[in-house]
């Protein structure tokens, strides 16, 4: 399939390093002490409603059910007033400015992306340094001089509408790229013409998820919801649509590809256009995992929708086609992968032949320059092997290091490739990869101002409360004391088959310069050892995930990297879930809390936007009285208790987040406040006019991090910097 353009550098964090001097080691200590320091907190007063639900004749009350709407004055009041007191104590911390200025320095370093060919020209994204977006360049020629393309700087003034990705039409000559306004998952597509940059014609408007694809230069596919009655920012969004867009006619006679009946109605729906245009796959899916696999014959005069796969327990996708023989990358019976071969006439599973057969590691392949790359997870590290269009084993390709690849494949006649390589110690560099020889050679790398000789990463295996063997990745300065003294981060995800690879972070980075340690560990419900690791912490199983968080912490405090006193857990989305159950269920673990766009109230999350859809991973309230009651004995919000002193907790979301509601954030904050018995202070940030995190402006990241490690070393007693600048 021809890759889109994607304009965030190979998830931005993946930088590189030039700098090789060692820091100076200094002999002031940081000043610290054991108790939290003390800022005078006067929570606002936040009403009680009375709402009550009723669930299998259990009546479960909802006080603060007026906070989901999001539209209402007194809602918007409460955001206020929570914010004030938020950045009131925020602005008391009296290293945050520090932070701020360091996470600045080392922020800014050019970042470059690989190139990508498209009709006369070489395109590729730079961001000078602290730009807010990355600007879009293009070239003749590898040597020739580049020009700004398209610069999403200039989309608005405070730098929060971003580009969401580009496609290009199989000349190059037409562009289309989707935009996001104050970070919500609703995008715009945008048609230009990549020669004279001028709007060829009227925006797309209501487009969300699923993607641009181009059949040849004629027109595109893109996915979108009916609008939804309500909020279009909190409001249920079930029906999900693939549309055709022909260049040159009105968005209202777009054509209806799928999705118009009810038979079609799955909340996820997208399409992809074969390389050689004559094929249109489309998905289609209830929920994140599992769904139905379709296609489209384009060269016939009258095509008609055929089934390949018509049932939703598996993950299948056509990696690429060659003629009428389709390739196919299936968890049918494979909970690991593999990729079958099979003609398009009869494309159903009976009819499927092994190519690359499953193999004890995750299979997550790729294809360009006439081969298959196929990239496999061992212990959540990256290998790959080449094979050819027959199956046959060309080689492993020889990587820089111990890490993580993205980006490895490209266009059926390109001979050089290019990828990213990182690791939590490695800023991100680019190769580039002869598909001939199987050499790689460095392409770029930026000057960071970071030593990765200065620091070292160690996976150990810890075990969980049942017994389950996981792993978990450590980083930190060399040289640290394991006295338990280390403040500590500890990260986690755990959900939705999503899997979490060694990357360098530059927000990281900073943390660890300051002798903090930060941890990462594989917890079951996320894709690193396949299906079967993801459905261990999936619904009745979702504790798995939540004791395999604890065990890690308690593995961190036991062999003296931390204690309980310098502790922080940390995550987002599914991970401020995480984040949330850990810190109701074991207050006493940690020091800090900090959860993120967090999925917090388990009994209504599936009425907002497309939540419906995670239902895979949770279960939901209505499904029986089981499912209920487990939900209601780790959903959050549900679990504050009167008379428990709560970590120090500092919850983050954005007014603009219709993915995971910031309802979900604003119920917990209120929770915590009313009910918490110590003294760690409990506060929300709210970031307005931004999303779920994609496409935040770099100045906003910026004021984030400070503002979260600022937090988290002030309430682990610190009262200056542990590690000023990076010196000891």
């Amino acid at each position: 399939m021809k890759k889109p353009i994607i304009t965030v550098l190979a998830a931005a964090a993946l930088v590189s390093c030039g700098s090789s001097q060692q820091q100076p080691q200094s002999q002031e200590q940081p000043v610290q002490t054991t108790q939290t320091p003390s800022i005078i907190l006067e929570y606002p007063q936040t009403r009680k409603g009375n709402t009550v639900d009723t669930y299998f004749g259990n009546n479960v009350e909802d006080p603060y059910r007026w906070l989901e709407d999001d539209r209402s004055a007194e809602t918007e009041a409460w955001v206020k007033v929570q914010n004030e007191v938020t950045f009131d104590y925020l602005e008391q911390i009296p290293f945050r400015e520090e932070l701020k200025k360091r996470l600045t320095e080392l922020w800014n370093y050019e970042k470059i992306s690989a190139p990508s060919k498209e009709g006369d020209w070489i395109y590729f994204s730079k961001n000078d340094g602290l730009q807010n977006q990355s600007v879009i360049y293009r070239k003749k020629s590898e040597d020739a001089p580049a020009e700004v393309f398209l610069d999403p700087n200039k989309f608005s003034e405070d730098g929060t509408t971003s580009l969401g990705g580009l496609s290009f039409s199989e000349d190059g000559k037409t562009l289309a790229y989707s935009i996001s306004e104050g970070g919500s998952d609703w995008r715009k597509i945008i048609i230009m013409d990549a020669e004279t940059r001028e709007i060829k014609e009227d925006t797309l408007i209501d487009v969300k998820f699923g993607g641009i694809s181009w059949r040849g230069n004629e027109g595109l596919y893109y996915s979108s919801y009916d609008k939804p009655e309500g909020s279009e920012l909190s409001a249920k969004t079930d029906q999900h649509k693939l549309y055709y867009h022909k260049l040159g006619t009105p968005q209202s006679q777009d054509q209806l590809i799928f999705g118009g009946t009810p038979e079609q109605k799955h909340r996820y729906v997208g399409g992809s256009v074969s390389d050689d245009n004559r094929y249109l796959f489309i998905s289609a899916n209830t929920s994140t995992s599992g769904g139905k696999l379709f296609m489209m014959d384009l060269s016939k005069a009258n095509p008609t929708i055929d089934t390949i796969v018509g049932h939703e327990k598996n993950e299948s996708y056509v990696l690429d086609n060659r003629g009428s023989k389709l390739f196919i990358v299936t968890d049918l019976n494979a909970p690991n992968r593999r990729i079958v071969t099979v003609d398009a006439a009869n494309p159903s599973p009976e009819n499927w032949k092994d190519l690359i057969p499953e193999t004890e590691n995750v299979l997550s392949p790729a294809t360009g320059g006439e081969y298959i790359f196929a990239e496999y997870m061992e212990d959540a590290v990256s290998k790959v092997k080449q094979y050819d269009y027959e199956g046959k084993l060309i080689r492993e390709v020889e990587l820089p290091g111990i890490g993580t690849v993205g980006g490895l494949g490209g266009e059926k006649e390109e001979k050089e490739l290019y990828y990213v390589f990182t690791n939590y110690v490695t800023p991100g560099s680019i190769y580039k990869y002869n598909v001939e020889s199987g050499v790689s050679e460095l392409y770029n790398t930026p000057q960071v101002d970071f030593n990765p000789g200065d620091f070292t990463s160690e996976q150990v295996f810890y075990t969980s409360k049942d017994g389950t063997k996981v792993p978990m990745i450590i980083t930190y300065k060399k040289g640290i004391e394991r006295n338990g003294k280390n403040p500590t981060i500890l990260y986690g995800y755990g959900g939705f088959n999503i899997s979490l690879t060694p990357s360098f972070s530059i927000a990281n980075a900073v943390w660890m310069e300051q002798g903090g340690i930060y941890a990462v560990p594989n917890l079951r419900g996320g894709g690193e050892y396949g299906k079967d690791w993801h459905d261990a912490g999936t619904k009745l199983q979702k504790q798995n995930v939540f004791d395999d968080f604890i065990a890690a912490a308690e593995y961190l405090i036991e062999n003296d990297y931390t204690s309980s006193d310098y502790l922080a857990i940390r995550g987002g989305s599914n991970g401020g879930l995480l984040v949330g159950a850990t810190m109701t269920q074991r207050p006493d673990l940690m020091q800090v809390a900090l959860p993120a766009v967090g999925v917090l109230d388990m009994l209504r999350y599936h009425t907002f936007t497309a939540g419906a859809g995670w239902a895979y991973d949770y279960g939901t309230a209505e499904e029986s009285e089981a499912m209920f009651n487990y939900l209601k004995g780790y959903s959050p919000v549900h679990n504050v208790k009167a008379g428990v002193e709560y970590p120090a907790t500092l919850i983050t979301t954005g007014d603009h987040d219709d993915r995971v509601v910031p309802a979900h954030s604003f119920k917990f904050a209120a929770e915590l406040q009313d009910k918490q018995a110590g003294d760690a202070p409990v506060l929300i940030r709210i970031e307005t006019n931004a999303g779920h995190g994609a496409g935040t402006p770099v100045s906003k990241t910026i004021e984030q991090y400070a503002d979260i490690f600022g937090f988290t070393l002030y309430n682990m007693g610190f009262e200056s910097l542990p590690n000023k600048n990076g010196q000891q």
